[in-house]
């Protein structure tokens, strides 16, 4: 029976430990540093991209025959002339903005330290699904005291905004005119 309660109490001791290793102190740091650990991510991307083309080109050619001087062929003479000019001009630009606030959870913590972070978030209102998914490497000195990271400071970031539904559906090209633009 004796050593049933030893048994007992350390088993008890055990959980103690576990469980005390477990809680946190008021002032520790609660920055992520291991994986499952969660970061809040706040997206603010912006983008802009344009580019300009111009072409001129001109050409231009004249002939001139001239034939006979002589008594038996009158005098001749014929010209042709031809002239090309060609004017072209393009420009295209590009612009967009996403702002957002998306829960990451990490995923591997490489050699340096640094983390390998995956989120996404899926927000769906009248059955349009609006879809932000997140990725990439995160340094621990730019998690800030409040477990936040800003989109600018992960590295080899990878992020996407998608949508389904009847709004997106509706704003995409038919059938017939994708087949046409992509002939021509």
């Amino acid at each position: 029976m004796n050593s049933f309660k030893r048994v007992l109490a350390a088993v008890a001791i055990t959980a103690v430990a576990v469980n005390a290793a477990q809680v946190q102190n008021l002032f520790s740091d609660h920055r992520a540093m291991g994986v499952d650990d969660i970061l809040t991510i706040i997206i603010v991307e912006s983008a802009k991209a344009g580019s300009e083309s111009k072409t001129n080109t001109s050409k231009a050619s004249d002939v001139e025959f001239n034939a006979g001087s002589s008594k038996l062929i009158p005098p001749m003479a014929f010209g042709a002339s031809n002239s090309s000019k060609y004017d072209g001009k393009g420009a295209t630009s590009r612009s967009g903005s996403l702002s957002a606030t998306v829960t990451a959870r990490v995923v591997k913590v490489l050699d340096g330290g640094n983390l390998v972070i995956e989120g996404s978030k899926t927000v769906e209102i009248n059955q349009e699904k609006e879809i932000i998914k997140i990725s990439g490497v995160v340094r621990p000195q730019d998690i800030q005291k409040n477990n936040v990271v800003y989109s600018t400071s992960i590295a080899d970031a990878e992020i996407t905004y998608t949508g389904k539904g009847t709004v997106n559906t509706a704003a995409r090209p038919g059938f017939f005119t994708r087949v046409a633009n992509w002939l021509f």
